[in-house]
């Protein structure tokens, strides 16, 4: 008797290690309000004086949130959809796949401090760019590997980052990241805001998205937040 404890508590990791973001959220979307918030970032309060933005999808907000904002000279980034033809998408809604949006953020950042380059590398180190649709567990087009650029120079930088990083041979699959103008952003609902940082014990966040933000910050230790 004295090892069963153990053995089961070491299957029950095992088994919270493979909860997708949409599994482990079902009981709290159930206590939300399926309406997303309809806002666009510029109208969040943010002060955006001197700021860029940019748009990245990397499967499972909840971890592109968490990873990007460990930057320095990261501002703000928020969960949210993009890219899809509903006009009011929400998170249930989203997790069918049917909205044909992705699950991403957009990111606030101070270009004097953190370059546009420098989150694409950030953005390729953080997830498999390879997988099409999917992340680990998370499968879907909403999951998908997506770059939204807001100007030309970002197209340029995305291309070029893309083409150098196939052409290196890191991967042995090509890289199927989508590289596609920014449409309208869809704010996500408040409780996905800053979901790792709220909810550093649940599930997903504790087996997930913590080992992967350990394993970035130790890649990117010189470009971290200094309070990181």
């Amino acid at each position: 008797m004295k090892t069963t404890i153990p053995i089961l508590t070491f299957l029950l990791m095992c088994c919270m290690v493979v909860i997708s973001c949409a599994q482990s959220d079902k009981k709290q979307k159930r206590k939300m309000d399926k309406e997303a918030a309809f806002t666009s970032l510029d109208e969040t309060n943010v002060n955006t004086a001197g700021m860029e933005t940019a748009t990245f999808g990397t499967g499972c907000f909840w971890c592109t949130e968490a990873v990007l904002e460990s930057l320095d000279g990261v501002k703000k980034v928020v969960s949210g959809y993009s890219g899809g033809h509903d006009p009011k998408p929400n998170y249930e809604a989203v997790c069918t796949g049917n909205t044909g949006h992705a699950e991403c953020v957009e990111v606030v950042y101070d270009p004097k401090v953190i370059s546009y380059a420098d989150l694409l590398e950030a953005f390729f180190r953080s997830h498999d760019p390879t997988s099409l649709n999917r992340q680990g567990n998370d499968v879907g087009t909403q999951y998908r590997s997506v770059i939204f650029y807001h100007n030309e120079e970002q197209k340029s930088l995305a291309e070029k980052a893309k083409a150098e990083l196939d052409k290196s041979g890191a991967y042995t699959k090509p890289i199927v990241t989508e590289i596609t103008p920014a449409v309208k952003f869809f704010v996500a609902e408040d409780y996905h805001q800053n979901y790792f940082a709220n909810n550093p014990d649940q599930g997903y966040c504790a087996f997930v998205i913590a080992p992967k933000l350990d394993k970035f910050k130790k890649v990117f230790k010189e470009k971290l937040r200094k309070e990181i």
